[in-house]
């Protein structure tokens, strides 16, 4: 999987700088896809653990894993999450997507510069993620 190089990349900064690293990635967010670009979300793909509206959907091919995401510009730090989230598990094997951690903050340093709530929503985030792997791949 590649999200321990992304991981990585916030090892040894100061918690201000990890949340701007983590912003950043806001920017890295993918388009959706032209299919999923011209309808609205279903209501099943909104992850209603996160106070921020985030819909996700969640495809395995071939025992591949591969996410999309509509998250809302006005919430960098959630959007810059789910970014890095993209970028290190599309196309990973869901094997690997589920051994991921549960709590992602952890491994960025975030866990203790990010409040209660964002907390909550990022391990919601990450099990959202992983129940609807487990969905995709039994579909």
């Amino acid at each position: 999987m590649k999200l321990e190089p992304l991981f990585a990349e916030f090892d040894g900064l100061e918690p201000r700088d990890r949340l701007e690293l983590l912003i950043e990635f806001s920017d890295t967010l993918p388009e959706l896809s032209a299919a999923r670009r011209d309808v609205l979300p279903p209501r099943e793909c909104r992850v209603l653990e996160c106070q921020t509206a985030v819909d996700l959907w969640v495809d395995v091919d071939d025992g591949l894993v591969t996410i999309e995401a509509l998250v809302p510009r006005q919430s960098p730090t959630i959007r810059g999450l789910v970014a890095l989230l993209i970028e290190g598990i599309n196309g990973s094997p869901v094997t690997e997507v589920l051994a991921m951690p549960d709590d992602v903050l952890e491994p960025l340093g975030l866990g203790e510069t990010l409040g209660m709530t964002r907390q909550r929503g990022a391990r919601g985030l990450v099990a959202a993620i992983k129940r609807r792997t487990r969905a995709a791949q039994s579909a």
